[in-house]
């Protein structure tokens, strides 16, 4: 099989491209079909959860589906504006999108197929072709015409399902494990509520504590079971605070994974309960210069400035910048990373502030002067013995979904150049 066999055409040859039936503020309605800008297009193409209180109601859907169409299973949407070349592959699933800032892709005929395209717009390919040919200054746009005279290199249409394959295997386990990684976090989370904010943990008999009369003493949280303490998270945990090198000197920072890692809000945000990467390191003799300091592994880091809140557990030491908080447990401690973890995690720190800004009002001394609730060793010990596994599990589900978003990466531009070809079975 020979590369020559693959065949460059232009995007508006194979496809359908255009935008959706221009829908008015007026229409919006509380309840309906969701309706979708970028924003939630973004956010539904990185499988987050989705936030709209924009729909519209079922009766326009319906008009504007037997008019004009609505996105099927397998077109794809692609941002437009601002935020250009976001692509999201349509599943079997009911919603309406803006016009202008979100393109469609459609009607693919028998020479593309449409997980190929999407995969192509993800590649480096794609997005050469998109940095290079969209338009504006203070606000990129990529216009359906330019769109349309996108050059991609397609091969045959067998290879191109079995590239699409392979790829859409890869992600089908991301995701996979992404669930699964949900779904044993929330059973740690609400084995905890109602461990440690309901207190309904077995007493000695088995029978849930609080309901069964088990005795409540006042505390600076509220009542909370006799034998139990309210501490300072400074007396709980070794607290510090994360350090950015001056940025004006540019040869602190790198971009090496052999550098030592320098995570930020947005990194904390990308993570889950454990944080393996981060999108910036710091050299080391930056980090000896202006004495950062380096977070030990399997320490707790929270953010408390801009975005408070949130809490991750690190794997490796780090560095951070300093709007993040390390909680390293020394050794020996009755307290564990997950209950601290979980602790942090639906800590209320409203609570922390009295401005209209908590992410202004929150300091490194706010941060180690929170209340944390200390329950008595034998209750820790049982809960560590429930969740850490669960948290084992986590560690071990992420770890491998690193492992195959690298495989994923390294793949993705050498089949769409052809550099890898695959084996097409023609019987």
């Amino acid at each position: 099989m020979s590369s020559s066999e693959w065949r460059e055409v232009k995007l508006g040859e194979v496809c359908g491209i255009g935008s959706s039936k221009r829908i008015f503020a007026s229409e919006y309605t509380s309840d309906g079909v969701a309706f979708f800008r970028s924003k939630e297009i973004i956010e539904k193409a990185k499988g987050e959860k989705i936030s709209t209180n924009l729909y519209i109601s079922e009766n326009r859907f319906y008009e504007i589906e037997s008019q004009y169409g609505t996105p099927q299973t397998g077109d794809i949407l692609l941002t437009s504006v601002g935020t250009l070349g976001v692509p999201y592959l349509v599943r079997d699933e009911r919603f309406y999108f803006k016009d202008g800032n979100l393109t469609w892709f459609k009607d693919f005929n028998d020479e593309l197929v449409s997980v190929f395209l999407y995969y192509w717009f993800l590649s480096k390919y794609g997005k050469h072709q998109i940095d290079t040919k969209s338009i504006g200054s203070t606000q990129k746009a990529l216009t359906i015409d330019t769109l349309k005279k996108f050059d991609i290199n397609l091969p045959p249409l067998q290879e191109q399902k079995a590239i699409a394959q392979i790829l859409s295997t890869l992600d089908e386990k991301i995701e996979t494990n992404n669930k699964i990684n949900k779904t044993l976090e929330e059973m740690a989370e609400a084995i905890f509520k109602h461990w440690f904010v309901d207190f309904e943990f077995p007493n000695e008999d088995g029978e849930p504590y609080k309901s069964s009369g088990g005795e409540m003493v006042d505390s600076e949280l509220g009542p909370i079971p006799n034998g139990w303490e309210v501490k300072e998270a400074d007396e709980i945990a070794n607290i510090n605070i994360g350090k950015t090198p001056p940025r004006a000197i540019k040869e602190c920072f790198s971009y090496d994974p052999n550098d030592i890692k320098w995570i930020s809000i947005k990194d904390l945000g990308n993570s889950g309960v454990y944080i393996f990467e981060s999108s910036e390191y710091l050299k080391a003799d930056a980090i000896e210069r202006y004495n950062v300091k380096v977070v030990p592994d399997s320490s707790v880091v929270l953010s408390f400035k801009l975005t408070v809140g949130r809490v991750a557990i690190t794997v490796g030491e780090m560095t951070t910048n300093e709007a993040i908080a390390h909680f390293n447990i020394e050794s020996g401690s009755q307290l564990s990373k997950e209950y601290l973890y979980l602790y942090l995690s639906q800590f209320d720190y409203e609570s922390l502030g009295n401005t209209s800004s908590i992410a202004r009002a929150v300091n490194s001394k706010i941060i180690k002067s929170m209340n944390i609730l200390l329950p008595d060793r034998s209750r820790l010990r049982e809960f560590s013995k429930l969740v850490n596994p669960v948290f084992e599990m986590i560690k071990e589900k992420s770890q491998e979904t690193i492992e195959l978003k690298s495989i994923r990466d390294t793949l993705l531009p050498k089949l769409m150049s052809g550099e890898i070809r695959v084996p097409i079975d023609n019987e």
